[in-house]
């Protein structure tokens, strides 16, 4: 076996960097479907301890240029020092590493088996499952995501969520290089049948794209009208909790709403923490916000922090309310909370954690995913963080939501990548569950989202705005919506069964 040259881990930080260009902001999307190939060449004649750390070098690569955003979280608006900011960059980069340096451990054992490049494709679906859920999860970018934007190609997630895009960006990504470049140590029986089958699968996820896409078209157009309006603030990160900018705030989200009110509303939309005081506890400026509905015969859906006192206890949530002029219709508690932004994990028993994150908050989580709405109208509200676990949104929409509204408060990612990353991400949700999506975002990016994932309207970042768009709702729930994530289950499922039968096969 080769040894690990410093022209391998070239390739392999080559590939970490193609990965990174092709999500947003940069969205050379088309990269993706070659970026795994320079890691594949370093592979070539490799231990498995040495392709482990070539994986691992290209996870690297790829998520300190992905998300390098978590050190302006933490330093500028979380008060850490810079060198803990560092280093916990450095050490949730490790961590997601860890999964590229699996895949390549596992792909190097039997890259020389018949049907290899479909077993490697199983594989990494299986490992961005895993990174989805294991200690509360971390799906950020995985790789099906780097296609938001091609409508037709993004439409299989309403059968296979997101990762049936990563499916076949890594299948191809596997076949290309089989093909063009390691076409001597396949069989050329096995090369051709993949190609075949690839082809096939291929051909069959376009055909089917553009058909749901005419199909969810076709359906929103005959589907019951919505006036929705949506009013990002830009109310900045360094104020926003400020007592004394209270006031200002309320009044700019209601002079911004109450000028809407030409477009006759049926629903008005702020973001996450829009109202940044307990609005439960009917203060005057509590009762302010009731007159925005009451002046625009609409529906107002808001963000607000919340408590419920439980004998000598008090918890905070993070909470959505939707308001008429004269009453609370229902709220929404946020169910998956942020590590270290909304929650310390683990603070009762290392009580030192919470010294080193000052900053963090101190809320609960809601008791489960629910709708909230009127009479007329069933919304699933996702909040913030919530938008990139897939689970949130299908729940809303498997218990009869009609649309999806997304408040996020970005203003802590400031002006990087983050809040492009975060909307491509929410942009999937739609697709999957076959809803449109409001997205009220503090200062930005605020958009309407199509069921079919077409953006029909975005704001700029930092920026004071109004979007106003009619939609049409059409509520039929996507195998999806009811069935979950039954694809990346099965392929987990696959993936141990083969690592199990493989390691039997070596005792023998």
């Amino acid at each position: 076996m080769n040894r690990m040259s410093l022209k391998d881990v070239g390739l392999a930080v080559l590939s970490g960097l193609m990965l990174t260009v092709s999500f947003p902001p940069i969205n050379l999307d088309w990269i993706a479907w070659i970026s795994l190939i320079p890691l594949l060449l370093s592979l070539r004649d490799k231990s498995s301890a040495t392709a482990f750390q070539l994986g691992l070098i290209a996870g690297l690569s790829h998520y300190l240029t992905l998300i390098y955003w978590i050190v302006v979280v933490l330093s500028y608006y979380g008060n850490l020092h810079p060198i803990l900011t560092l280093g916990a960059l450095l050490l949730l980069c490790l961590y997601l590493a860890l999964y590229s340096a699996l895949f390549s451990l596992i792909w190097n054992s039997f890259k020389k088996d018949r049907l290899s490049c479909f077993w490697g494709a199983v594989v990494w679906v299986a490992l961005e499952y895993v990174r989805s859920h294991v200690m509360t999860g971390f799906p950020w970018c995985l790789l099906g995501y780097t296609q938001y934007l091609r409508l037709p190609l993004i439409q299989i997630s309403d059968i296979a969520g997101v990762y049936g895009i990563s499916f076949v960006i890594v299948l191809v990504n596997l076949i290309l290089f089989n093909t063009v470049l390691g076409a001597r140590a396949k069989k050329k029986k096995s090369a051709i049948l993949e190609i075949i089958l690839t082809s096939f699968l291929v051909g069959f996820i376009l055909v089917y794209g553009f058909h749901r896409v005419n199909v969810k078209a076709e359906m929103s157009s005959h589907g019951k009208g919505i006036r929705v309006v949506i009013v990002q603030g830009n109310i900045d990160q360094s104020v926003k909790w400020n007592p004394e900018f209270q006031e200002k705030t309320v009044a700019l989200y209601t002079n911004l709403s109450v000028e809407s009110g030409g477009f006759r509303p049926h629903l008005i939309i702020w973001p996450e923490t829009a109202v940044p005081f307990y609005f439960q506890d009917n203060s005057p400026l509590s009762k302010q916000v009731f007159r925005v509905p009451e002046k625009t015969s609409s529906k107002l859906l808001f963000g607000s922090p919340a408590y419920i006192r439980d004998k000598n206890r008090i918890q905070y949530y993070n909470r959505a309310y939707v308001i008429s002029e004269d009453r609370v219709f229902d709220y929404y508690d946020k169910v998956h909370l942020v590590p270290f932004g909304e929650y310390v994990p683990l603070k009762r028993y290392l009580p030192f954690i919470r010294r080193l994150v000052p900053a963090a908050g101190d809320f609960s989580p809601g008791q489960s995913p629910k709708l909230v709405g009127t009479p007329d109208l069933q919304i699933g509200v996702i909040i913030c963080f919530e938008a990139i676990f897939p689970d949130i949104s299908r729940n809303h929409a498997a218990h009869g939501a009609q649309l999806l509204v997304n408040l996020t408060n970005d203003a802590w990612f400031g002006h990087t990548s983050a809040p492009y990353q975060h909307l491509s991400m929410a942009v999937l949700r739609c697709v999957e569950n076959g809803l449109p999506m409001a997205r009220a975002a503090n200062t930005g990016i605020s958009a309407i989202i199509l069921a079919s994932g077409k953006i029909v309207i975005e704001s700029e970042l930092f920026a004071t705005e109004v979007l106003q768009k009619e939609l049409n709702l059409n509520q039929t729930k996507t195998f999806y919506s009811q069935f979950g994530n039954v694809f990346a289950i099965l392929l987990c499922a696959i993936t141990i069964l083969r690592l199990f039968w493989r390691l039997g096969k070596k005792r023998r």
